[in-house]
């Protein structure tokens, strides 16, 4: 009860405040984020909800550049060593104050085992605290990057975290509960007053959030968020004013909704890209007829499913446009892109077919694709039309989709042979995708903690290691040559580049983020 009154009060006193009545988006996606725990989940479902209530100590720009966040500045004052000074004044929404013991909290409690945000903090040895509006990161290499990763870091009252047992964040894997699947306490600009998973979560705005007083920002009181896996149902509650804000619009509704009158759609790239993973780690496949081999670990049989698929047909018929082709890990906007190296293998289906005989499965084979039918544009609809191109080569596929929560964590179970996955780039660098996707998964802080298809080649790792240490020519170089492995060896089949729509009343302003993001700090509603 003291929770929602605090929160009704803090309401209507900003109302008051602003002398206007209270501005209320309510917006919409297809899928609900399976957590509030800052540090648990590294997915875009759960850090578009959690960026309105919690602060990194650097903030993100409308173009994707560095601004202080909770920290006011941060310089590197040795090739080891960060300092942050911290923004004073700061309190939590439940009232605590924010300091630098709260920073060292919330770094430790992104590396913990249970943690999906250790790629972020890899290469920390330890945090110091001078004092309490002072923080020294050292590192166990010079790390150039670290601002970057650290905007990923959202951070959390150590004093509410003990209180409520959670010290650590939730396992998710183990379906763990725990105060914070339902519960926050951040000091960004908006505070969590109702989460009712896979319905409703509504959050206010937190009135003493020091943001508001920079330039620049919105005018929104409350964010009603609601989930809506149905395409049809969703665009039906933006037509009829139930909905503000779709995140995700489908692509064969983007005419209509351009053409309603009171409706706009914003549209731009993506920093994301679509790519299948194949199991290449078990000696015998999952879900599939062959016994006692994994066809996967054959690149012959990886080059065939590539060629097997006409990628400008999924452009043209189930993307209707909307992606951006790609042979490559990442997109242009990413540091270490090259575009010498975004060549794809060529629709090839009797190629693939002769790839397959040499490499002893002239019948083909059978297999099952895991596919979420609810997190990327048009995903189970890729899957149908991949499956089908793959079944006409020999390699019969089952198609097995499922909403993005279960999903999840039955990849990261490794309880899968072939999936799809998205995969975006929060650091904006190179080595964030090979680090996460492709490095050997040997307990490394960060090493490996999305590659589920067990992908290991000591040339890789070497060549990331190399990204992780060097700088300057020798760093580009290092990324040259890993883009160079990841097309030889095809340890994941490249789709696309993700085109990204947003649906919204024309009332509505608020920049149009390449991270897919909304930034609701920034929204105006007229």
């Amino acid at each position: 009860m003291r929770h929602w009154l605090h929160a009704a009060l803090a309401a209507l006193v900003l109302g008051i405040a602003a002398g206007a009545e209270g501005r209320t988006i309510r917006w919409s996606a297809s899928g609900d984020p399976n957590t509030m725990d800052p540090h648990s989940q590294n997915v875009g479902t759960v850090t578009m909800v959690l960026q309105q209530i919690y602060d990194p100590l650097i903030h993100r720009t409308r173009d994707l550049g560095l601004a202080p966040g909770l920290a006011l500045s941060w310089e590197q004052t040795a090739p080891d060593r960060w300092r942050f000074r911290l923004r004073p004044g700061v309190r939590f929404h439940e009232g605590e104050p924010f300091s630098s013991d709260d920073v060292l909290f919330s770094i430790g409690r992104a590396q913990q085992p249970t943690s999906n945000f250790g790629i972020f903090v890899d290469t920390i040895e330890r945090v110091e605290a001078p004092d309490a509006l002072t923080v020294d990161i050292i590192t166990r290499v010079p790390d150039p990057i670290l601002p970057n990763k650290i905007a990923s870091v959202m951070i959390m009252s150590r004093s509410w975290a003990e209180r409520h047992n959670a010290t650590r964040p939730q396992n998710t894997r183990q379906r763990e509960e725990m105060h914070t699947v339902r519960h926050t306490n951040g000091t960004g600009a908006f505070r969590l007053t109702l989460r009712e998973p896979d319905v409703r979560t509504v959050m206010v705005r937190h009135p003493d959030w020091w943001g508001w007083r920079e330039p620049d920002t919105g005018n929104v009181t409350e964010l009603v968020f609601r989930p809506i896996a149905s395409d049809a149902t969703r665009v039906a509650a933006l037509l009829s004013g139930e909905i503000d804000f779709v995140l995700d619009p489908p692509l064969q509704d983007l005419n209509r909704l351009r053409n309603s009158p009171g409706l706009v759609v914003l549209e731009g790239p993506e920093v994301r890209t679509l790519f299948f993973v194949m199991d290449v780690g078990r000696d015998e496949l999952l879900y599939s007829d062959v016994r006692g081999r994994n066809p996967f670990r054959d690149l012959r049989v990886r080059q065939a499913l590539y060629h097997a698929i006409d990628i400008q047909a999924i452009q043209r018929t189930v993307m209707r446009g909307q992606s951006v082709i790609t042979g490559t890990l990442f997109p242009p906007q990413v540091n270490g892109y090259v575009a010498e190296e975004d060549i794809r293998l060529p629709y090839d289906p009797a190629r693939a077919r002769a790839l397959l005989a040499e490499a002893g499965f002239p019948n083909g084979f059978e297999v099952t694709l895991d596919c979420p039918n609810n997190r990327y544009i048009n995903d189970e609809q890729i899957c149908q039309a991949v499956a089908a191109m793959w079944t006409r080569i020999g390699v019969r596929t089952r198609l097995n989709a499922m909403p993005l929560g279960p999903f999840f964590a039955k990849i990261q179970r490794e309880d899968t042979s072939l999936y799809l996955l998205g995969w975006g780039v929060p650091t904006l660098d190179a080595l964030y995708s090979f680090q996460s996707l492709l490095r050997s998964r040997d307990g490394g802080p960060g090493n490996g903690i999305w590659n589920f298809g067990r992908y290991s080649n000591p040339r890789m790792d070497a060549l990331i290691e190399r990204m992780q240490t060097e700088s300057g020519a020798a760093r580009a170089e290092a990324i040259r040559q890993a883009l160079r492995l990841y097309r030889e060896d095809v340890p994941h089949i490249p789709l696309h580049h993700q085109m990204i729509p947003w649906a919204m009343r024309s009332s509505i302003r608020i920049p149009h983020m390449a991270n897919n993001q909304p930034y609701f700090r920034w929204a105006v509603v007229n």
